[in-house]
């Protein structure tokens, strides 16, 4: 199990001389791609965290902060079982034109760098995991095998009824959404009838499918946490790749990891409320950072 306390690895503390006084000295992670290298060159099971940042550069749309907005709703206002409850209809026309956005994306520099390390490492007998919070599927479009989806995907389903997860790639994901789900402050709701709405097609059932993604207000699958739980305690080194380290529990798991001394690098545009608790910290775009830092060391020989 992961360690809950929280320790500071750049966290240096002593009593001012005299006077009782607590004085705290931090220090800033370290920028050293050489130094970094080192320790990538000796891990035997790296875990990576991803987050949204990731994806966003390849055009994938985030819905948070300024602008953050699919017509006037924020991704808050709709990933909600409440919501799904007041208008599937209204929700579904989100999560369609979400499903046909990803369609047109590809995987970036990063997603591809990370694939290809895990594919070249794995013959030298060594693992990668990516553990992610998005629900895009482009770790696996770039050729991810060993992946955790927290959040779940946008192109699985849950039947409402019988429980049934099933992958669904269709596009549309039924007639009816066809050509809606336009994002326009000025587009109409489409008020599409449950009845057809996307159903299930398990033998017998027939029932409302809604997206098999983690909402607001509901806890992550225990199977999943609990596997990307046992790899946290296994890793050696842990990578931290375009996510804030706001969202939880995921913004929990690099810097308990950290607690335990183990190297933690984080990749991302800038600090995060975890970076003082990190190694290392790579500032700028995951597609040009993170390639470099995982290619092929001059020691594998495979």
């Amino acid at each position: 199990m992961i360690v809950s306390r929280l320790t500071c690895r750049a966290l240096t503390s002593h009593l001012c001389a005299g006077r009782g006084r607590l004085r705290v000295e931090m220090t800033r992670p370290s920028s050293d791609l050489a130094e970094f290298r080192k320790i990538f060159a000796k891990a035997q099971h790296i875990a990576i965290i991803t987050g949204s940042g990731v994806s966003a550069e390849s055009g994938v749309p985030t819905f948070r902060g300024e602008g953050g907005y699919w017509r006037k709703w924020q991704a808050q206002d709709l990933a909600t079982p409440s919501a799904f409850s007041r208008s599937p209809s209204l929700v579904w026309e989100f999560y369609h034109y979400r499903r046909e956005v990803m369609l047109s994306k590809k995987p970036n520099a990063a997603h591809i760098a990370i694939a290809e390390c895990e594919t070249r490492l794995s013959k030298q007998g060594r693992s990668v995991v990516v553990i992610t919070q998005n629900i895009d599927e482009l770790h696996r479009r770039a050729g991810s095998k060993n992946v955790l989806e927290l959040h779940g995907s946008l192109f699985k389903t849950r039947c409402t009824m019988c429980g049934n997860v099933a992958v669904n790639t269709k596009s549309p994901i039924c007639p009816a959404l066809e050509g809606k789900g336009a994002p326009d402050p000025k587009a109409e709701d489409a008020r599409i009838s449950v009845e057809n709405l996307p159903r299930c097609e398990q033998s017998g059932c027939n029932g409302l499918l809604r997206p098999n993604v983690v909402w607001f207000g509901e806890t992550l699958d225990s199977d999943v946490l609990t596997a990307a739980e046992k790899e946290l305690d296994m890793c050696d080194l842990c990578l931290v790749v375009g996510t804030s380290s706001i969202v939880y529990p995921a913004g929990m798991f690099a810097p308990q990891v950290a607690a335990r001394g183990v190297p933690v690098a984080e990749f991302n545009m800038e600090d995060t409320p975890a970076t003082m608790s990190f190694r290392f910290h790579f500032a700028g775009q995951c597609g040009s950072t993170l390639p470099p830092a995982l290619e092929r060391h001059e020691t594998e020989t495979i």
